[in-house]
Order: C-alpha cells, then structure tokens, then sequence
C-alpha cells in the first residue's frame, strides 16, 4: 500500500509504505522553522513519512497506518455502526467518537499511528445484500445524517484543533461489491437526479455542508457514465461549491486504486486510455489524494504531470489541503499542543469499557417475544443448551474493520460466568445436510434452548455480497429439529438481513432478538437482554424483507420508488417487510400522547422568524412536538420515540411515511410518565422534486409516533410552496 498526496511530486517519488507511526516535527526549533512544509518524509526538514491510511470504524482498527505492541496492544472495539445505531441514542454515538479519537490520538502522540482515518461509513444501506452493509448506521438518509453529526463531532472534537481528521465515506452511491461479473471497480450507478439528492446524498451533506468533515473518500463506482473519483459534478459543483466545502483543509483522497480502476485497468471502467490520464482527470476533478493498495499498478505521477495530464494550480491546491488538514489537527503545534498529552493510559479505560457494553445493550432488537422473556436461567431453568456458531465466536462479533479489543466476551462464556449450566454445541454456517444429533441431545438434557445463528461476516464483508437473504438452509434445518422437541427455543439473530418468515411459523420459537455486530462485549449484552438484568429497546435500522425480494429488485437497479413488477427500496416505498424499519419490541408496555400543537402553521411566517438563525433554510428549527410517554407495565425500559412524516403533499407517489425526528427516553420506571421535546428542522417536513430541488409545500402533514403508531398529530402547513435548497443540475 503506498500513499499518493501530491506533495510527493516536488521531491519526484512516492510515499513510500508507512507503518510505524506519525512523528511530530519541531516547528520551533528543527529546520521546519523556517522551510516550507513538504512530505512524503524528509529527514533533513525534521519530516517524517505520513500515512494518510488509518481506520476506525467502530474502534481503531488493524491496517498499514497503526503498529500494535507493548502498551498499544489493545484498543476499544464497539458494536458496529448497524448495531449502535438501532440505539437511536445520538449522544451514545458522540460518545462512541470521542473514546474512539482519544484512543486513536494516543496511538499517534506514541508514534503507533497518524492523524487521519477512515471513518464513518455513511451510505445508505439500499440493498440486504450489500457485504459491507454493517458499517454504515441503516437504510435512512435521515437516520444516517444525525449518526453522522454525532460520530464526527466525535471524532473531531469541538476545539478549534481536530482531535483527529474524520473521513466520510464513500462518495456517492456506493453499495455493490460483486453482482455477476459487475464490481464495484466498473459498477456504473444510473441514479436519478430526485434519488441522488434525496436519498444518496444527504448523509455527505451533513459531512460536508453542516459538519465540515475533514475529508471524504471518493468511491470506486461510476455515477451516471462518470467515475466519482473522476467526476467533476460530483466533487467540485455539489462538494466545494454547492455544500460550501472550501475550507483549505479539506481534501478528497480516492479509495484504495479508485484511480486505477477508472483507467484502462482490465475490470474497470476504461474511462481513460491509461494511466496517466487517469491520474490528471481526478486531480483535474477535484480529488487529491490517491490511494495505491495492489500490486503492480503503482502509479506516476510525475509522468503525469510532465506529460500535463494535469496542472500547477491543480497540484498546489492539492498541497495546500492536505498540509492545511494536518495544520488543523495540530501536527505543527508542539509537544505542549492540545491533545498531545494523550497516552496509554487513555486506551482502554473503564469509561470506554461501559460505553462499549452499554452500546451494545442499547443496539439489540427485539423481534418477537411470546413471554419468555427476559427469563431466569436459574431453579427450574437451569439447564441450557446454547447452540449455533455464534454462541462463543467473539471474535465474529466484531465484524470487519476491527482491532485487538482488551477482551472478547461470548455468550457462552458469559453464560457460564453468571452460574449458567450451559450445554453448549457448535452449529453450521451453510452447510445444508449438517448433523443436529448433538445439538437435539444438548436440547433434550435442557430447559430451555437459545440458538444463535446468522450470516457470518466471512460470508457478508468488503469485496463479497450476498446472493441470498434466507436463513441458510442448514441453520434453519437445525432450528426447526430444535423446534420440534418441545422445548422454548429463542433465536438470537447476528450478523445483517435474513427473512425470518420461517421462524414465525414455529410456535416453539418463543423469541428472537437481533444483536448485529455488538462488539467487544457482545455476549454479556446478549445475556443481560436474555436475564432480564437490562430492558431491550432497540429499533432496526433497516427493513428486514422477504427472501423473495432478491428476485424482484436487480442488485444493480438504484432507483427507490416502485414501478411495475419493481417493488421499490426501503421503508418508505417497499410494503410488505417482515419487519419494517423502527420495529423494536419492549419487556413492558407504553402509552404515548401528544401535548398541545398547532393546527396550523404558515410558510411564510416559519422562514420569516428564522431569518438570520440559520445559514440554510432547511436547517430553520420547526415547531417542537412535546409528547408524554408511560410505562403501563411492570418493568423499568428506555423508549425509542421515533416520529414518522406523512400525507399527502409534495410530487406524487407520496412516501408512505418518512422519518422527521427521533428521541431516546432512559430508565422510565412502571406507572411513570415522563416528557419530553421533539425537536426538528424544515428539512424533516420537504419533499425532493424530480429536478433534486428541496421543497417545502402547503398541505396537511400527519406525524406518526412509534412503530406501530401510538399517537399522531395533523397540522396544516400554509401560503406558497417554496425552495428550501435549489439543486445543481447535473451537465447534459
């Protein structure tokens, strides 16, 4: 892996691999003091090499910028963003960010890292197959948006020096690993102008235009014949120019051989006739920063630029960004600096051990529950059988992009250490024809059984999708022997989408739970929800479909809305989920109301009385919804109040609800009741026309509370319609 910022052009060579960690020049008094800064490392200037290539995603991670040793063996895995984002707990996710960055800043002050990474992953989860579906926060535009506010002011900070310089990925419309003999290296995206700006985009949006992320990773994909590491629309007239984007210290960098692969690389797009034409059309595009990561395609960009692929004013402002970006996050500063007193002693605290746990409890979903849960393990319960290959592969349970965490609890070994008798037996991944006689005997010995089972993330990950989105035949053929002994059995779901049609049919199956990716401590999330020591109030972030729907929606068709035999995507268009988006189920029950509310509000007097509070009109605060929420039942929970926007206004076909606000409640005790503000902005209420254009129209809106609806409110909405955000048309 080599790293390409430009800068390397005015020593003529490559950076060269990097994998010990950044070291901190002296500006005071090294030769820096008076020399203009330039990198790939000169040892005369006091530079070190730089390695802009670190990740992060839910904890730092194994790969070529970070050594891992001594007392930086270790470092905080949490649940991947699918899991803790089914939290809808914003400021657990802000949390997450700065316990991430921290740890990550004190692998770089000790010289075992850099300053850069590759962090969050903020496209839409649009398809069940997609293999690097986990990383990202769900399916929603919206939904994604606030996780990413939260995960970047994080990871950044709020102080006028970065912690750390975040990098939101992949831009734009990037969800395809392999469909046929389409890769993600020459995918070319058709996505419609309303699809782009309403669905696609918004996620970067908020990166860029509201967060001023520090950096964002151009995608390997074409979007509408154009590579997007290549496309001019894409990263200067919405990026920079529509987004405001032009702070010095942001840049763009390529993923890993993007570059390459819009060339004439065999398996690629072939946009360019080689690969110096390649490297000029992305610079010339807007993208600084190459990533080189194969074998045999090491790039040149001096040739490039001899050969005038592409110019001076190109390469400095390449220059400018990259250095700016590290200027911003103090590698100039000083030993005494902000943020360089982070050491080993800020990994792996205490703190950062309870967040990881309390994400995961936060995360887990309950599908179904007929009353055995949450269930004592204990007395007359207290023979277990555990099966399935999840039950004790922690290791799994962190998904991909992972480092070394302190410890890995599975659930058997949690189990076992709360005085659980368990029986516990290994189970298939896909075998179709696996032997369940040891599983049924385990089953047969014991009270209760508890499988757990789901796509493991050597089957789902980067570079591999999925062909199937049904339970493997050989995990379902287990479940239903177990099922068919008598016994209460409870499914804990791992990994992303799978139909579990099949398991609601079987009266046996008193449970399921969905717990994702969960992290470090997994298994003790898992069996507190189980025993009932934590209330589940988790809420899916996608939409769980029917194993059919991989027959009626082309992998490779981007579009969102229904037409003909195309069922459409997501909540907002498909119908017939077998769980939709928000379902989450509760140990108790709640009632919800809605507190006084306007019946009617005008347009033109909503803009007026923003005037001058915010610098984008769809961010003018709306009217804040105040409900009440009560526990009517017997024990304490937290509530996910989720509101939902529908009716009919706007472009027809009319979504049929949208989410416009969201809200966790914590600890609500039996017979309490407790209040609370909905709070949300004119984007939340427009609607995206056929030209991108972000509309607010008159009309009558209905925002719906819970899945499935406890309370609603109607208002109607006033005067003219109007133009919150005109959108850049793309060039004909």
């Amino acid at each position: 892996m080599v790293f390409l910022p430009l800068l390397a052009l005015s020593l003529g060579a490559l950076v060269v691999p990097v994998r010990g960690g950044v070291t901190y020049p002296d500006c005071t008094n090294g030769p820096l003091k008076s020399n203009v800064v330039n990198s790939p490392g000169v040892s005369r200037l006091g530079l070190s090499a730089y390695q802009w290539w670190n990740e992060a995603l839910h904890g730092v991670a194994h790969n070529r910028g970070i050594t891992w040793g001594g007392q930086f063996n270790v470092a905080t895995q949490f649940p991947q963003a699918i899991t803790s984002s089914a939290a809808f707990d914003d400021p657990l996710i802000e949390r997450i960010g700065i316990i991430i960055s921290t740890e990550a800043r004190a692998f770089a002050n000790n010289g075992r890292a850099h300053l850069d990474f590759w962090t969050p992953n903020v496209n839409p989860f649009r398809d069940p197959r997609w293999g690097r579906g986990h990383e990202t926060p769900g399916e929603d535009a919206f939904r994604n948006k606030k996780w990413a506010e939260a995960f970047i002011r994080g990871m950044q900070g709020t102080e006028s020096t970065h912690r750390v310089v975040a990098t939101c990925k992949h831009y734009a419309a990037y969800d395809l690993e392999n469909s046929g003999s389409t890769t993600r290296f020459n995918f070319n995206a058709k996505v419609s102008t309303q699809d782009l700006a309403e669905y696609y985009l918004p996620p970067f949006q908020q990166c860029a235009r509201d967060s001023k992320v520090g950096s964002i990773m151009c995608s390997y994909n074409a979007v509408n014949g154009v590579p997007a590491c290549a496309d001019p629309y894409l990263m200067d007239t919405i990026l920079r120019k529509h987004w405001n984007w032009t702070d010095q210290n942001q840049y763009i960098v390529s993923d890993c051989d993007a570059v390459y692969y819009l060339g004439n690389a065999n398996g690629g797009h072939r946009y360019k006739s080689s690969y110096a034409a390649a490297i000029g059309a992305s610079l010339e595009a807007g993208c600084d920063n190459m990533c080189w990561a194969t074998g045999g395609t090491t790039p040149d960009p001096s040739s490039a630029f001899n050969s005038r692929q592409f110019g001076q004013a190109t390469l400095d402002k390449a220059m400018l960004r990259q250095m700016q970006g590290l200027v911003k996050a103090g590698y100039f500063d000083g030993p005494s600096s902000l943020y360089r007193n982070l050491g080993a002693g800020d990994v792996n605290t205490q703190a950062a051990r309870d967040t990881a746990l309390l994400a995961a409890e936060e995360g887990i979903v309950l599908l179904k529950n007929d009353g055995i849960l949450p269930i004592s393990m204990t007395g007359s319960n207290s023979q277990v059988a555990m099966i399935g290959f999840w039950a004790n592969a922690a290791d799994k349970m962190l998904g991909g992009y992972s480092g070394s965490p302190p410890f890995n609890h599975d659930p058997v070994t949690v189990a076992r250490s709360m005085g659980i008798n368990v029986n516990y037996v290994n189970g298939p991944l896909t075998q179709s024809n696996a032997d369940t006689s040891a599983a049924v005997n385990a089953a047969q010995k014991s009270n209760v059984v508890i499988y757990f089972g789901g796509i493991d993330n050597t089957v789902e990950k980067e570079s591999q999708d999925r062909t199937s989105i049904a339970w493997p035949a050989g995990q379902l053929t287990m479940i239903q022997r177990l099922a068919g002994l008598g016994k209460p059995v409870i499914v804990v779901r791992m990994g992303t989408h799978l139909d579990d049609t099949p398991l609601l049919s079987l009266s046996n199956v008193k449970a399921i739970l969905w717990a994702g990716y969960p992290g470090q401590d997994g298994g003790t999330a898992v069996m507190n929800i189980i025993a009932g020591l934590t209330s589940p109030a988790g809420r899916l972030p996608v939409t769980v479909y029917p194993s059919s729907y991989t027959n009626l929606a082309p992998y490779t068709n981007m579009a969102l809305r229904p037409s003909a035999s195309y069922p459409g995507r997501t909540y907002r268009w498909f119908k017939d989920a077998v769980f939709p988006f928000g379902h989450g189920l509760h140990y108790t029950e709640f009632s919800v109301s809605v507190r006084d509310f306007p019946a009617t509000l005008s347009i033109s007097d909503l803009l007026a009385s923003c005037k001058g509070a915010a610098v984008y009109q769809d961010l003018c605060p709306f009217q804040s919804l105040s409900i009440s929420v009560t526990n009517t039942g017997s024990r304490a929970s937290d509530y996910v109040a989720l509101g939902f926007l529908a009716g009919a206004f706007g472009p027809a076909p009319y979504p049929i609800k949208t989410l416009a606000t969201y809200k966790r409640l914590f600890d609500i005790q039996p017979g309490q009741t407790r209040t609370a503000e909905l709070n949300w902005k004119l984007e939340s209420l427009t609607r995206v026309d056929q030209n991108g254009n972000r509309v607010l129209y008159p009309g009558t809106y209905t925002l719906l509370l819970d899945q499935p609806t406890l309370a609603n409110v109607t208002f109607t909405l006033t005067g003219e319609e109007v133009v919150l955000d005109k959108w850049p048309q793309p060039p004909t």
